[in-house]
């Protein structure tokens, strides 16, 4: 699938590619992109996975954070990466497919754990060396968004194949937080683990770079903030997502975005999810 997608007067369009099937390591989903200029800096909106960016046009994402603005080829952006809205991101002629990683998985795709990464971004060439620009040269290469993805797709499952996998105890506790929306209770996990919740904290932070608690509170606001990007009411979003009130949803929506809830339904990351990542599989 190719769409054109208009982002209010912040982008002029992005085109987007979506693949036909799904990848075959459990855990990945992967648009295309194509952005012609970003006029205005876009916000960062954190969500439950890890990003692999795979950048091969003439321009370059130019990433402004903590240590001001940089331009970037292909990137790892950690776990909830642009906590807080303190990232921003510009550009012209970007290229690139875009891979979503579960935490899960991260680790053996990657070839660095989550928790290394500690929510930040680091440069593909630093992880990968060599092998990261001969990606980059064989998306180039090729003409078609299916071609890119299949590439993508066999470098990701061969990576995947080859390198250990996290904890299964871990792995559980992740996709029940997942399934429950976030909506689960820590100590609860632990004891079906038979684990003592000082031990499933210890083990879960140590390979997916999160507190299992507030890895909760990411999936259970990531599933919130695309409701209210649907046009579904804040007072009944509140409601259903688990929060106490409104004034709680309110105050998750600002630690996590750096805006209101009245305002971030208007940042062009989430608006594009829809055509980007139209099952939001789970990652």
């Amino acid at each position: 699938m190719w769409s054109t997608v208009h982002a209010r007067d912040v982008v002029a369009a992005w085109d987007v590619a979506s693949p036909e099937r799904p990848s075959r390591v459990a855990g990945v989903t992967m648009a295309g992109f194509g952005v012609h200029s970003i006029t205005a800096p876009l916000r960062m909106v954190p969500h439950p996975g890890l990003t692999l960016v795979l950048e091969f046009g003439a321009g370059q994402p130019i990433v402004d954070d903590v240590a001001g603005p940089r331009p970037w080829g292909s990137l790892v952006a950690g776990l909830g990466f642009g906590f807080g809205g303190a990232v921003l991101v510009r550009g012209e002629n970007v290229e690139c497919v875009q891979v979503r990683l579960s935490p899960a998985i991260a680790r053996a795709v990657l070839g660095v754990s989550p928790a290394d990464l500690d929510g930040a971004v680091v440069s593909l060439d630093d992880l990968w060396g060599r092998e990261a620009a001969r990606i980059r040269e064989r998306l180039g290469e090729v003409s078609s968004w299916e071609e890119r993805f299949a590439l993508t797709d066999a470098l990701l499952a061969r990576r995947n194949e080859a390198a250990s996998a996290i904890d299964a105890e871990v792995s559980w506790a992740w996709h029940r937080i997942l399934a429950g929306r976030g909506l689960v209770r820590i100590d609860a996990l632990a004891t079906e683990l038979g684990w003592s919740r000082k031990r499933l904290w210890s083990r879960f932070r140590s390979q997916l770079g999160m507190q299992p608690k507030l890895a909760a509170k990411l999936v259970r606001f990531d599933h919130a903030v695309h409701r209210l990007v649907a046009g579904e009411g804040a007072a009944r979003v509140a409601a259903d997502g688990g929060y106490a009130d409104q004034s709680h949803l309110h105050r998750d929506v600002v630690a996590f975005t750096g805006v209101t809830p009245g305002t971030v339904v208007d940042e062009p990351f989430l608006a594009v999810d829809d055509t980007a990542w139209p099952t939001r599989a789970a990652r």
